[in-house]
Parts: C-alpha cells; structure tokens; sequence
C-alpha cells in the first residue's frame, strides 16, 4: 500500500512538473503597437480586443465600415458642368489624385464622400463658384496573394471577394499548402494588421494573403 501511494505521489509530482513545461501558444493576430493581439483585423483599427487564450484568432469583418481609399484605387470623379473636369482618375503612389485647376488632392484614407467635399471646397477656392461634385470607385486597387498556391501575384479585387475565391483565382493550393487558415495582412489607419484566417473570410481591396507551407 505505501509503495503503491509513494507511486501515485510521484505520478503527480511528474505531471505537475510536466504541466509547468506547457505554455499557451500566443494569439495570431498582431499590431505594429505595443497593445493586445486583437480580435479581428476591423477592430483592430478601432480598438476591440481579441481572446487572449485563443490559439487562433477568430476573424470577422465589419461590413458597415465606411471604404477608404488608397494607392491603386481609379475613381469616376464628375463635376456637374464641367466636363473638362469630369473624367477618371487614379490614385497615386503618393495617395493623391491630380485635376485641372487644383491639381494634386490628397485622397489617401478618405472616403469617397470625403474625397467629393475636398474637390469641392479646392474648386469653390477661386475657380467655380457652386461646384457640384460626385465620386464614386470606378475599380478598387488589387489585392496580392502569395506563397504555396499555383500562381501568386496580383490580381484585380471584385467586391465580395473571400480568400477562397482568391486561392482559385490564384490557381488553387498548391500539394505543399496549409489548406486549413491563410495569413492576412490588411493596412487600416493604425498601420498594418496580421491575422490568420478561415477560407471564408472577406477580402477588401489592397489585402494580402500569404499560403503557408504546411508542415507535414
């Protein structure tokens, strides 16, 4: 019997000491901040915070964020009257777009709206006394899709776009693919965000989807 409890005893030691070794894998999702992982990559940009016992970081989008522009987005831009200013317009490396008359507008991080009001408040400055302006997005700037699929690159974003319609765009898995998550990177106003996500997760313009090698 006490041969038999000193057993037991160390049994209990042995998985004690074990147990001290094991250490919660950290949660995917990071920010270039020295803040908590976050939940989901929208929220990252606006404060939630994620599970910090998840291994894996559940990612969810917020459809009703308003779209900012960026570098590579082309805009129909129409000022009613004005067809010498009605045209389109893409959207620089620089995060501007460039017009007669007012030249260079800061477009970068605006909405479209946001866009129209700054075009309108330039033209009123001088050039055309009630100016009546509309944007909207004519093509949205490319998405990029890298690692272990058949073709990586970058491809043209189409709204509701999800990674595994982009996998397929890509060509599909390739035999060495982890086919289960994807890596994400998206750049909102906080900087840049990392997440791993499911196959059904929503694109937006400009993402990035890295494939990783699976390990066995």
């Amino acid at each position: 019997m006490r041969r038999a409890l000193r057993n037991l005893g160390g049994g209990v030691l042995l998985a004690a000491a074990l147990s001290g070794c094991v250490t919660v894998p950290p949660p995917v999702a990071s920010v270039d901040s020295p803040a908590a992982a976050r939940a989901d990559l929208d929220q990252a940009a606006y404060g939630g915070v994620a599970n910090a016992q998840a291994a894996v970081v559940p990612v969810t989008y917020a459809n009703d964020q308003p779209y900012r522009l960026d570098a590579g987005d082309r805009l129909r831009i129409v000022v009613f009257g004005q067809d010498g200013l009605t045209n389109s317009y893409s959207v620089d490396a620089g995060g501007a777009i460039t017009m007669p008359l007012i030249g260079a507008v800061q477009a970068r991080g605006l909405t479209p709206a946001a866009l129209a009001h700054a075009i309108t408040t330039k033209l009123r400055g001088g050039y055309i006394r009630e100016p009546y302006v509309a944007v909207e997005v004519e093509a949205y700037r490319p998405f990029f899709i890298l690692g272990e699929v058949a073709a990586p690159g970058q491809y043209p974003y189409v709204p509701n776009m999800t990674v595994e319609s982009a996998v397929a765009i890509a060509g599909g898995f390739s035999p060495r693919a982890q086919k289960g998550a994807v890596d994400l990177t998206r750049t909102e106003a906080a900087g840049p965000v990392r997440a791993s996500v499911p196959l059904g997760t929503q694109l937006r313009p400009g993402d990035t989807i890295v494939v990783t090698e699976r390990w066995f």
